[in-house]
């Protein structure tokens, strides 16, 4: 008897789908059996995700160039992935950039506006747009990329923080109905976006930063394949009824959530929101396998 994928025939929309985390999703959907809708801004990079997922697993793919920052190209690409597949399972909305990098007085308005619009509205469009025909058809899954910056990265780490508050209060949104949203903040990835910072960061001066990209960039971030992973758990089935929850790639073990969702969210485990001082929660600290409520 042949097992299962867990994405079998499942349609998935994955923004940012050219190049690094995206990229790497996508193989890593189509592994698992879904069909894929790609998107981003570089047709070049597109073709060459295209070609990988034609070449390793010979599934069925379609490309759409769009910026996630303008509403009509987002609603533009929802359309085309409903007009060929007939449905979207999985929406990943991944795409994204750096940013300014610099002190906050320095920054140039336009860009760090820019930043927000790629992160946050990409997401808000992205989410707008599917929820209609995820309810119409019964059932959808949500993955939003969230991350961690820190200080002269103020537009990036800003628009990362909301995307995971976003990604709550539209969870509760969505409780009444079969579609989940999650966030996923993957640690710190060799990619383009890396390099970037780390030389900008030297550029300005910023050598804690400079030299937390040197040690990324050579090998010591975090694992792209683990933040894949954790993707196809949060767009399948596997994580059952769970929402609204941040997942760290890096840290949590996710893989023993599925016996434990109820648990989860009936506590305020892996919220941004502030933690009820009368109903405090153990951190991965204190349970370094699975910080479940009540757990030992």
């Amino acid at each position: 008897m042949v097992d299962r994928k867990k994405l079998d025939g499942r349609v998935a929309l994955i923004t940012g789908g050219g190049r690094g985390i995206g990229r790497q999703i996508a193989l890593a959907y189509v592994a698992e059996g879904a069909r894929l809708a790609l998107s981003a801004r570089t047709a070049s990079e597109l073709e060459e995700t295209a070609q990988l997922v034609s070449q390793q697993y010979g599934s069925e793919v379609i490309t759409i160039i769009a910026d996630v920052s303008i509403r009509e190209q987002v609603d533009n690409t929802v359309s085309q992935t409903l007009e060929h597949y007939g449905a979207i399972d999985v929406l990943v909305n991944n795409a994204g950039n750096i940013g300014p990098v610099g002190r906050v007085w320095d920054n140039d308005p336009e860009d760090w506006a820019r930043t927000i619009a790629v992160h946050l509205m990409g997401v808000f469009y992205g989410c707008r747009a599917v929820i209609p025909s995820m309810l119409q058809q019964g059932q959808g899954r949500i993955v939003n990329m969230s991350g961690v910056g820190g200080p002269n990265t103020t537009a990036y780490d800003a628009a990362k923080v909301a995307i995971v508050n976003f990604t709550e209060n539209l969870a509760l949104e969505l409780a009444d109905t079969p579609i989940t949203v999650n966030a996923i903040s993957p640690g710190s990835i060799h990619t383009r976006m890396w390099e970037e910072t780390r030389d900008l960061s030297l550029a300005i001066g910023d050598m804690a930063t400079y030299e937390r990209g040197v040690q990324v960039t050579s090998g010591q971030g975090a694992s792209i394949e683990r933040a894949a992973e954790l993707a196809v758990f949060l767009g399948s089935d596997d994580c059952g009824a769970m929402s609204g929850r941040l997942i760290r790639a890096f840290a949590d073990r996710f893989e023993d959530f599925p016996a434990h969702v109820d648990e989860i969210m009936n506590s305020e485990a892996y919220l941004l929101r502030r933690v009820d001082p009368e109903r405090p929660f153990p951190t991965s600290q204190s349970y370094p396998t699975l910080p479940i409520p009540g757990r030992s």
